[in-house]
């Protein structure tokens, strides 16, 4: 079910429109330093992983610079598109991740040709999924919230499987969860 989603275009769509969407309000709130307006001043991205013909919805990264010459302070708005710095886009990392629980080698090489990440490439995420990310202060105010405890190891197929829905919404579910750990820059709320 989850590798349906690796290729649904639609589902790239709505990502995007939410990341515009919590980009208008990141605008709207100003810098937050001074206060003062923002000026767009979008990354360009590369991403990797998705459909084809959405390469060009995905070649930026919104984010803004405060208006002001003696703040000029930087602002980017929380991603569902993007985790990170990541080269591939969220929803393949998490995906291929969680797909990834349990793999064998024919696994790895069905997942490898399913998205184009090397079978190291998959392994560096599952090492942040189950040992870099429940050391992250983000993770650890979490785990209150989730009884019974979910087993690092499991990471993040176990919480996928958490959230209420189809897959669709359960992936959507967790990248709105994930949020905050996007970006470097504050989280508006909601």
């Amino acid at each position: 079910m989850y590798e349906r989603l690796l290729n649904d275009s639609g589902f790239y769509r709505l990502l995007l429109q939410f990341d515009k969407d919590l980009t208008a309000a990141t605008r709207g709130m100003g810098c937050w330093r001074c206060g003062k307006a923002l000026h767009a001043s979008h990354y360009t991205r590369k991403p990797r992983g998705l459909p084809t013909g959405l390469e060009e919805d995905y070649c930026e990264r919104f984010s803004f610079c405060c208006a002001d010459r003696e703040c000029r302070k930087r602002r980017t708005p929380p991603s569902l598109r993007f985790l990170s710095r990541r080269v591939y886009v969220s929803a393949v990392v998490v995906l291929v991740s969680a797909l990834r629980c349990g793999a064998t080698p024919r696994r790895l090489q069905y997942l490898k040709d399913l998205v184009g990440a090397s079978p190291r490439t998959i392994s560096r995420w599952r090492q942040w999924w189950t040992q870099t990310f429940p050391e992250t202060s983000f993770w650890r105010a979490a785990p209150g919230t989730l009884m019974p405890p979910l087993e690092r190891a499991q990471l993040p197929a176990c919480l996928l499987e958490r959230l209420a829905g189809d897959p669709r919404d359960q992936l959507l579910a967790l990248l709105r969860y994930l949020k905050p750990i996007s970006t470097a820059s504050p989280v508006q709320a909601g």
